[in-house]
């Protein structure tokens, strides 16, 4: 039997026939229509309902205005199974390419969660490392935004492979370009990994999610019952992981504080961050500065907030604080000082009296590298009392954890200034940027006091046997205390021991303190230190 086609012969395309340049032009533009998008305007409606961007678009508000290169714009994945060859929309669920951020060249990529959940598959794979190796070889910024379920399954191993190359990536890119990860939606598996080895990362309230295995993994094996959010949502990865450096409200609220941090970092680690204006020293000391004279209480044990200490220190009282809400006895925050991005890491009174624990000096010691990595001098701003004691913490590590920010300290080699404002005691001092953990210059305020422990615990372990026995005979023991704390206080609590010895460089008011950093921050540019050869240190992970 013959079937006769509707099509008459007149209407046939001539196989003869070449496509005219017109037509050539117009295929390419509808690809590129399809490209942006690749599932239909439906996934696109739906997350405007919820209040989101999609990938393109939070592409755009992170960007300059078209200023966006894309690559692999028409790419598509090659498989077979699973009924994926009837299924193979343009960018295969991953926007890559390049653009600017005030005007300088970041490259980065935006997963798409309308493309099979975002999972990542062979070609998705291939773009989301090329764009990376674009970073590292031309000395850009590094900018992912991520959304997406790990591993395609219907890929198999070939996308778990994928996985493992992009992890390698981040690693080989680790300390030569920032890396800055947003995640925008509900991360799992490989996904979330990848951020984890970046420099920031940074999640939104109650719409992002980050985990190894969902609740319904963890409940099939386990038995335990968890939402999403209280597993991986925005406030577990910052107060409880610690895996986060700022909470957002919104997805552009994300993408403005990712432009922000920029400000304060170089392309690479062979460059500078870009300077902003110079300081007049004619013009110091500012109002805000002369306030440094009375910011100390004369009650030692009364705190205050060394934020506002970090704020007269910086140009136009600016600066932007790294996991505010994460182990909140250390503040950890950039700013610029003569135009020149500085990092702080200054202890926090309000906190636990400015206590180190084992989650603050994590914090700490990751903000040290992340500095170090980048030629970002260091400034440290000490009021310690030690490290926080208790079962607890020496059960979790403390030793080992604590030791990371020693390591961490004495490991970097950018200009390195310690100012100690108040209490300096112990194991604590050391770490906290001590001359002989390596600082440059160490400062200090009239009102620090530098020692192995504060008067009372020093009282009662000095003269334990005197005090014993003034009880027995019935002395006055309280007023023996008394006065043994105040030949304490009056020899050891001070700046002036510290300083004869050379462990401090000099004592100053602290409304000197902003102009002497400048000053000595301008000489330190310059600074050179050679270390052993080594292939690496072994630092106490």
């Amino acid at each position: 039997m013959t079937i006769s086609s509707p099509l008459r012969a007149d209407t046939l395309p001539d196989p003869n026939r070449r496509p005219t340049t017109a037509e050539k032009i117009a295929t390419l533009k509808q690809l590129r229509s399809d490209a942006a998008t690749p599932m239909g305007t439906r996934p696109i409606e739906k997350r405007h309902s919820q209040g989101r961007l999609t990938a393109r678009e939070r592409l755009d508000f992170l960007l300059d205005e078209n200023s966006f290169v894309e690559t692999d714009q028409l790419a598509r994945h090659r498989t077979h199974d699973f009924g994926m060859h009837a299924r193979r929309p343009l960018t295969d669920g991953i926007v890559t390419g390049w653009g600017t951020i005030d005007g300088r060249e970041v490259c980065v990529f935006s997963q798409d969660a309308a493309v099979f959940g975002g999972a990542l598959g062979e070609v998705y794979g291939e773009k989301m490392i090329k764009i990376m190796e674009l970073a590292t070889t031309t000395g850009r910024p590094l900018i992912g935004l991520y959304e997406g379920a790990g591993a395609r399954i219907q890929e198999g191993a070939v996308s778990l492979d994928l996985i493992a190359q992009t992890f390698y990536q981040n690693v080989q890119a680790s300390g030569v370009v920032p890396q800055i990860s947003v995640i925008m939606g509900a991360c799992a598996g490989g996904n979330a990994y990848s951020p984890a080895l970046t420099d920031f990362v940074v999640m939104v309230d109650e719409s992002s999610k980050m985990f190894v295995t969902g609740p319904d993994v963890i409940k099939t094996v386990t038995g335990e019952l968890i939402t999403q959010e209280e597993l991986g949502g925005a406030s577990t990865h910052m107060s409880t992981a610690g895996n986060t450096h700022y909470t957002a409200s919104s997805d552009e609220d994300a993408l403005e504080w990712v432009q922000d941090l920029l400000r304060y970092l170089p392309n690479n680690n062979r460059d500078q961050a870009p300077p902003e204006d110079p300081v007049d020293l004619a013009e110091l000391p500012s109002v805000e500065e002369l306030a440094l004279d009375s910011i100390i209480p004369d009650a030692p044990s009364v705190p205050y907030d060394v934020r506002d200490v970090i704020s007269a220190l910086t140009d136009d009282a600016d600066f932007f604080e790294i996991q505010a809400d994460r182990a909140e006895s250390v503040v950890t925050a950039f700013g610029h000082v003569d135009g020149q991005p500085v990092g702080f890491v200054a202890n926090q009174p309000l906190h636990f009296a400015g206590c180190l624990d084992i989650d603050s000096s994590e914090k700490a010691a990751r903000f040290v590298r992340t500095c170090d990595s980048f030629n970002i001098p260091i400034v440290m701003l000490v009021d310690v009392p030690g490290f926080l004691p208790g079962a607890a913490q020496e059960y979790g590590g403390i030793l080992r954890r604590g030791a990371k920010l020693l390591y961490a300290y004495g490991e970097a080699t950018v200009p390195k200034i310690t100012v100690t404002m108040r209490k300096a005691y112990g194991g604590a001092y050391c770490v906290m940027g001590s001359k002989g953990l390596g600082a440059d210059l160490n400062l200090a305020w009239p009102t620090a006091e530098i020692a192995v422990m504060g008067a009372a615990g020093a009282v009662g372990f000095i003269y334990r046997k005197e005090l014993t026995a003034a009880a027995a005979e019935g002395k006055d023991v309280a007023a023996l205390i008394e006065s043994y704390e105040r030949e304490y206080n009056d020899h050891f609590l001070t700046p002036y021991q510290a300083a004869e010895r050379g462990l401090i460089d000099a004592v100053i008011l602290p409304s000197e303190t902003r102009e002497s950093i400048i000053r000595n921050l301008r000489l330190l540019r310059s600074k050179v230190e050679h270390r052993h050869a080594r292939k690496h240190g072994n630092m106490p992970l």
